[in-house]
């Protein structure tokens, strides 16, 4: 089920992100909540706050000292935990690496390097929310599937409430990923899949039975190209 407001979706991946970092000492995790028009700095910070009770290793790193500045401004009591990518550098440069969790919020193609550097010194947990790191302008060659490859592949969904055009996708760890479709009175469970849906699946699962025909095939190339484009 969909949860109802963005508070019920904060709590349930809450839950799902802890479940996360208690499976392994190590890894990669994405959390994405991907509501157009969302503040993310309050959300982040709370779930700083509630992820941070009952343990001492987490960090919070921003993708520039500005936001790393209102983070603190907004959260005094949280100040010592925030930092920037480059906070985060200089300090594992010195210590020769870094141990506990670290929470990166929202990095962009731009942070790509940095983001890749940290995680390499890093020898906890790292969990990214909303973030973004593929780049349109390397392309669909060689060089963007060796970094996929190489490191964008390595992550993996703790949560995830994502709204499509006809519906939405959800996953909340270790539950599977799960289709819904947007209905005049609300939305409806389709299916469910052991890894995230592309295009071509979700058309097919909300067709139905009957298959996707033609102007879903139409939709599932359309939404392939601008996957591709972006």
């Amino acid at each position: 089920m969909l949860p109802a407001d963005l508070r019920t979706a904060e709590a349930e991946a809450l839950q799902a992100i802890q479940a996360a970092l208690d499976s392994a000492s190590k890894g990669l995790w994405t959390a994405e909540l991907r509501f157009e028009g969302l503040r993310l700095m309050p959300v982040a910070l709370r779930l700083l706050a509630n992820l941070g009770q009952g343990r001492d290793d987490l960090r919070m790193l921003f993708p520039d000292a500005g936001a790393t500045a209102l983070a603190k401004r907004d959260a005094p009591d949280l100040a010592p935990q925030l930092g920037s990518l480059r906070d985060q550098m200089r300090l594992q440069q010195a210590d020769g690496g870094s141990e506990g969790v670290i929470l990166l919020v929202a990095p962009t193609p731009a942070d790509y390097e940095e983001v890749e550097q940290v995680c390499s010194l890093h020898r906890g947990l790292v969990l990214m929310l909303n973030g973004s790191l593929e780049d349109a302008a390397v392309g669909i060659g060689s060089v963007a599937r060796e970094r996929r490859k190489g490191f964008l592949f390595g992550w993996q969904s703790a949560y995830a409430l994502i709204p499509l055009g006809d519906g939405a996708l959800r996953r909340a760890y270790p539950a599977a990923w799960e289709l819904y479709r947007r209905d005049p009175d609300g939305h409806r469970f389709v299916a469910g899949f052991e890894q995230k849906p592309d295009a071509e699946q979700r058309t097919e699962a909300l067709a139905g039975e009957g298959g996707a025909g033609m102007a879903g095939s139409l939709k599932a190339l359309d939404s392939l190209i601008e996957g591709l484009q972006n």
